[in-house]
């Protein structure tokens, strides 16, 4: 029976990296992912800086467009735009970034079975994978909120959130006005919004929101098509997806499992981005495999603490402020578009300072907002 130090079921961004990272620090390392890569994922494709920065290693080899400016409207009505200094998204596709990522680990030394479906998951530490069983010292489940491992743990449902989102070719819109660009409209969509993100040669148009949003996604969709001139038989790869919702406050291990990126539920709830969350909770994850394998600890506990103290205060400051988004999106709009609240998101976005810092004039919107939220 083959056994590793480590298994990885999924190969996403968190899986993944945490292979690599693991990899790279000598363990033997199994990625397993039921796809044959390149696969593609519904998503926006957005990397922000601070996700970026959260990667041992360079992404350009992925990147499609950068995006300094970012546009902000609000019910197809009012809008307004500021420019950074610099980038503050990298767009690239999941199709290219996760066989980038998959790549990676392989080259740092993981086995990476694609193609191979996991359908056992055992927290005393084994899987099941088309018939053979493989055992190790740590799974780590990295297969989504609808993967095998988190229900393996026996967790309640993820709540979620729903998006529907599509490709439109540069033939058919202006890269003049959409390259390099980051277009979000508020107060279109209940507990969400509708964008336009910019890619190699086409635009990613989508709109996403609250779990009951999904039965009115596709006229949503159609009013942002109508909102910019985008003729909606262009939209190629329409598809719709869910979004896990509330992980801070659920228990990311039991046994020798542990639970990174959606597996875990961790997606922004302000903005449904999931990458800095997936980088992060993996490099946690691979620190606190290392610890157990070279017995600087017992078990997987300590995984809990750090991931319940690193994102407990993103998740209560990211719903506060979306209930506030979601109930006052003209006020929203109006505070956003401020220069403190300009400051304060360029920082955040970067990395430059945590999210949950409001102390300060600079924190003063951020804290407007999630008074509104209460």
């Amino acid at each position: 029976m083959p056994r590793y130090d480590a298994i990885v079921v999924g190969a996403g961004p968190a899986g993944s990296t945490t292979a690599y990272r693991l990899a790279r620090a000598g363990a033997r390392v199994c990625l397993i992912d039921r796809a044959r890569f390149p696969r593609d994922k519904p998503c926006g494709g957005g990397l922000t800086v601070r996700a970026v920065r959260e990667l041992p290693f360079l992404v350009e080899p992925v990147v499609e467009d950068r995006v300094d400016p970012l546009e902000l409207g609000v019910r197809y009505r009012r809008r307004w735009s500021r420019r950074a200094d610099e980038p503050l998204v990298l767009m690239t596709q999941r199709r290219r970034l996760d066989a980038f990522l998959a790549e990676q680990a392989s080259a740092a030394g993981a086995e990476f079975r694609e193609g191979s479906k996991v359908t056992g998951v055992d927290p005393a530490g084994s899987v099941t994978i088309d018939g053979e069983r493989l055992e190790a010292d740590v799974v780590v489940g990295a297969d989504g909120a609808n993967g095998i491992a988190a229900r393996s743990l026996g967790l309640p449902a993820h709540e979620h959130g729903v998006g529907l989102e599509g490709n439109v070719g540069y033939e058919h819109v202006s890269r003049e006005r959409f390259g390099g660009r980051a277009v979000v409209e508020l107060g279109v969509v209940r507990g969400g919004y509708a964008w336009v993100f910019p890619k190699g040669d086409h635009v990613n148009v989508g709109v996403g929101g609250s779990q009951s949003e999904g039965p009115r996604l596709r006229e949503r969709l159609q009013e942002l098509c109508a909102a910019f001139g985008i003729d909606e038989a262009e939209v190629r790869g329409l598809r719709g997806h869910r979004l896990p919702m509330r992980g801070a406050a659920r228990r990311p291990v039991e046994g020798r499992v542990l639970l990174v990126g959606d597996a875990a539920g961790l997606v922004d709830a302000l903005s449904g981005d999931g990458m800095y969350e997936a980088f992060v909770s993996g490099r946690l994850a691979s620190e606190a495999t290392l610890d157990l394998l070279h017995g600087r600890a017992s078990d997987l506990a300590p995984y809990a603490d750090r991931f319940a103290a690193t994102f407990a205060p993103l998740e209560s400051v990211s719903w506060r402020a979306k209930i506030a988004f979601d109930r006052f999106p003209g006020l929203a709009y109006r505070l956003a578009g401020t220069n403190l609240s300009w400051r304060l998101f360029e920082a955040v976005v970067r990395g430059d300072r945590k999210a949950s810092d409001t102390h300060g004039l600079r924190g003063a919107p951020l804290r407007v907002l999630q008074a509104l939220g209460i």
